[in-house]
């Protein structure tokens, strides 16, 4: 190959640069019923490498931290003034943003205006109202009582080749029609993505490489982990691999969040 050929190959066809702001990445959701916000409210955090460590290429998600409270400062300072455009536009749904927070201030980098993946599934392991009682009274513009524990709330995503990648070969080489295999039959916590069901068998469809959403819930943050990470250990996937990091952030992040005022109930 040609030095020529070689810079041609290698040349980036888009490229943004954007500011890089020194803070903890928090994000704040909640449903919103044509109205106003339902709460309590959602606070999350998400972690997008696909390596612990926070390395590796960005991927839709591996895994969330996360626990339901009532208004705070983070929830009023953003989502709250919202409120007024979304009963303008007749808004019915859940809303998330996502921030850089810091002592200075909150810096918003991107909303997500419909269910997070995984973040729909840990927020059912947290909900005590019943999920499809809940979307339907939303719907109808009602007003339901969003019934929540305590806690925290922790979701890994199980993935296989080629994830995050698009690679349909690699895919039908090492993932196609993998059987999903659980040590004991105990489905706590497991939440399904693209799996069909053969002859009583789960089996990997698709072409994302994206199998399982595995939770965990506690009243602490190791607590939720502990009974996430030990259910992972009961599933067998062949090639699958996963964050073993998910949630290792939350205390310091939390120390700095609570001395910055941001999950103060205001």
């Amino acid at each position: 190959m040609t030095e020529r050929m070689y810079c041609r190959c290698l040349k980036i066809k888009v490229f943004q640069l954007q500011r890089r702001i020194s803070g903890v990445e928090v994000a704040v959701g909640a449903f919103f019923n044509g109205n106003k916000f339902i709460t309590p409210v959602n606070v999350n955090f998400e972690h997008k490498k696909l390596f612990p460590g926070n390395i590796g290429p960005s991927t839709g998600e591996m895994g969330t931290l996360m626990f339901w409270s009532e208004p705070n400062k983070l929830f009023n300072s953003t989502l709250k003034k919202l409120e007024p455009k979304l009963r303008d536009e007749g808004y019915v749904g859940y809303m998330d943003l996502n921030c850089i927070v810091n002592s200075n201030g909150i810096f918003p980098l991107e909303f997500t205006s419909r269910f997070g993946y995984p973040t729909i599934s840990i927020q059912q392991e947290g909900m005590i109202t019943p999920m499809g009682e809940f979307l339907y009274e939303l719907s109808q513009g009602n007003n339901p009582k969003l019934k929540v524990r305590s806690g925290f709330q922790i979701g890994a995503r199980i993935v296989v080749p080629p994830f995050p990648f698009k690679d349909k070969k690699t895919f039908d080489v090492h993932s196609k029609d993998s059987v999903i295999y659980i040590k004991k039959p105990n489905y706590d916590g497991i939440h399904i993505e693209d799996l069909k069901l053969v002859n009583g068998e789960w089996v990997i469809t698709g072409t994302s490489g994206v199998v399982l959403i595995v939770c965990g819930t506690g009243q602490s943050m190791l607590q939720a982990q502990r009974q996430m990470y030990s259910r992972i250990s009961n599933i067998v996937v062949p090639n699958m691999y996963y964050r073993k990091d998910i949630g290792d952030r939350w205390l310091e992040d939390s120390d700095r969040l609570h001395n910055w005022g941001y999950l103060r109930e205001v």
